[in-house]
């Protein structure tokens, strides 16, 4: 598994659908310099783990949206099922109500420059290109700053669902770094104490916590 922290997120322009519209060249490129970015892959449209992620996503979305961060989705399918999925009532199964885009990584190769894609591809005894499992992604998530660097990254396996309010905590916790220099330990909260990254400044915190 690539480590893309520290480095730019991967370049892209494919097909995405927002709310009605399907976009035909969306790119993570357009909001550099103007806001930061989640960017999440799930495995499948019309599936059942998959749901609860998004429409989690956009319950928090106003939660985002004050900080500053575009939240995108991703997945293997189409464009077309994308926008059908998002047009079947959630009682049905669907997602109707998300309003963040969708992209459709069709050709598979978002999924694999971002190194989450499952399933690998090989040639067989027989010459022909074969596929071990399947080639669709993993629950991978990806915060990317401003500058377009990637800060943060966490990849489950398609069973484990993720938690929004991590996925907050270290949105917080990367803009309390930009504006204060301070540095958050482990499980900081937003309005908790953080420490300067000096042996004085750990010493300072620690006696008073």
């Amino acid at each position: 598994m690539a480590v893309l922290v520290g480095k730019p997120a991967p370049s892209f322009s494919a097909k995405a659908v927002k709310g009605e519209t399907i976009i035909d060249d969306f790119s993570l490129e357009q909001f550099i310099g103007n806001k930061y970015v989640v960017f999440f892959f799930y495995p499948k449209d019309f599936t059942f783990v998959c749901p609860t992620e998004l429409h989690r996503f956009q319950e928090e979305l106003a939660e985002f949206e004050k900080r500053g961060v575009e939240v995108v989705g991703c997945s293997t399918d189409s464009e077309f099922s994308h926008w059908a999925w998002l047009n079947t009532p959630k009682e049905k199964g669907g997602i109707q109500g998300v309003q963040y885009p969708l992209v459709a990584d069709i050709n598979k190769t978002i999924s694999a420059s971002y190194d989450v894609l499952a399933g690998e591809e090989y040639v067989n005894e027989e010459g022909a290109i074969a596929v071990d499992g399947e080639l669709v992604a993993y629950r991978g998530l990806f915060l990317i700053d401003k500058d377009g660097i990637v800060r943060h990254q966490v990849v489950n396996d398609m069973p484990l669902g993720r938690s929004i309010r991590e996925c907050l905590r270290v949105v917080d916790a990367l803009q309390h770094f930009e504006e204060n220099g301070e540095v958050c330990p482990m499980d900081w909260q937003k309005g908790d104490d953080a420490m300067n990254a000096t042996h004085e400044g750990v010493s300072d915190y620690l006696s008073n916590n």
